[in-house]
């Protein structure tokens, strides 16, 4: 059965992949690489690594961020959201606070 990701995914969040993508690709180019050469590389079949270059949202994660690896880009993953630049969940937990903050009594001893 096959997944129904590309059915429901924004416009917006599949023109980026589509962006990712092809910046991936003039990456590679840059850097002269073959797409046989990216597939070895980042452990795929040409074809799978084709499907990065198009943006295609059915690939693995792990292959998007291998492909930055081996183009010498592997920190952007852990930087894209990076909780202290979280804007809207600091707020979230600022609204979370209690109005007020009450110690538990605890029994006493016998």
């Amino acid at each position: 059965m096959r997944s129904n990701v590309l059915s429901t995914l924004p416009a917006s969040v599949r023109r980026s992949l589509v962006k990712f993508g092809s910046d991936l690709e003039r990456a590679r180019k840059r850097r002269t690489l073959t797409i046989e050469m990216m597939g070895e590389r980042v452990g795929v079949a040409k074809s799978t690594y084709q499907r990065v270059e198009k943006g295609d949202p059915t690939v693995a994660m792990a292959v998007y961020a291998m492909a930055l690896f081996v183009l010498g880009f592997g920190e952007p993953l852990g930087e894209l959201i990076d909780v202290r630049r979280d804007d809207q969940g600091l707020l979230l937990d600022a609204e979370r606070l209690p109005k007020r903050v009450r110690t538990r009594k605890t029994s006493k001893p016998l």
